[in-house]
């Protein structure tokens, strides 16, 4: 079918399965990324705030304001698993997979960046008050992480399925 001797060959694919793939890894990198930019911009904002009262509690504010970037690096090792997956005959089925894994631990590293800012700006702003809060925060900080870290064992063991 097709002009001048031209072969046309229709697929019914709406989206070819590397693409699905490719926008697994995307949302994998991008949506943890995007929650530890957030994140830290929240933790930045009220480090600087708390600076301005306790000038002295510098570093247990910087220790603070980088957790949510744990996040993003979760998102960056996501795309080192994932990348060896696709291949230009890769599966529709595998490439759902890799779709799923990817905005798996892209939506919960990016909820869990963003909350667990929260906490930590709230740690800040205590410490920049005066109180001892540095270790409780820390503490209560590990809760919102522990989730963006099982996001990225669910990517591991989907991604150890397809070998």
């Amino acid at each position: 079918m097709g002009g001048r001797g031209v072969t046309v060959q229709k697929t019914n694919n709406i989206m070819s399965p590397v693409l699905l793939a490719y926008i697994g890894l995307a949302l994998a990198v991008g949506l943890s990324g995007i929650g530890s930019a957030y994140g830290v911009t929240i933790c930045g904002n009220a480090a600087i705030g708390a600076f301005k009262k306790n000038p002295s509690a510098s570093g247990s504010y910087l220790g603070l304001a980088a957790l949510p970037s744990s996040q993003g690096l979760y998102g960056f090792v996501g795309f080192f698993i994932l990348n060896p997956l696709i291949t230009a005959d890769v599966t529709m089925p595998t490439a759902c997979a890799i779709l799923g894994a990817g905005l798996a631990l892209g939506a919960v590293a990016l909820f869990s960046a963003i909350r667990q800012a929260k906490v930590c700006a709230n740690g800040i702003s205590a410490i920049g008050g005066g109180h001892n809060a540095f270790g409780t925060t820390m503490v209560l900080a590990v809760f919102p992480e522990l989730y963006a870290i099982l996001g990225l064992l669910v990517l591991i063991l989907i991604a150890g399925s397809l070998s």
